[in-house]
């Protein structure tokens, strides 16, 4: 079974976001949008792209992890890799998610970080 494809988006918490995304786009020529971040296209897929993200540090949805960031992994078939992850005795989240935008589930890794497992919808 496939598990990770690529990497789907790179989230960062910060004290003050608007000043984090400031320096982003300044100092990297991050081409920061108003939503709070940016997508980069892949090279080599039409359809994909790497999400980043800068929120604000209350918003909870990196809970549990106390961790400022959180990673998206892009895989081929969430239910499964659920499954397989359970089985072999990791931590993972009950709450999934089915969306316009793809299914997504949790896992917390070995030093309690969450990390974001998405299967995009069909035909992306």
């Amino acid at each position: 079974m496939k598990r990770v494809t690529g990497i789907g988006g790179i989230f960062f918490h910060a004290k003050d976001p608007a000043a984090l995304r400031a320096w982003y786009q300044q100092h990297l020529g991050i081409d920061v949008q108003t939503w709070g971040g940016t997508a980069f296209p892949w090279a080599n897929d039409p359809h994909g792209s790497t999400v980043w993200s800068i929120g604000a540090a209350d918003n909870g949805h990196f809970a549990p992890s106390s961790a400022p960031f959180m990673v998206n992994y892009r895989v081929a078939d969430l239910a499964a890799l659920l499954a397989a992850l359970r089985a072999e005795g990791c931590d993972v989240l009950d709450k999934t998610d089915d969306s316009d935008f793809g299914k997504f589930g949790w896992v917390i890794d070995p030093e309690g970080n969450k990390v974001e497992l998405w299967q995009p919808p069909d035909g992306q």
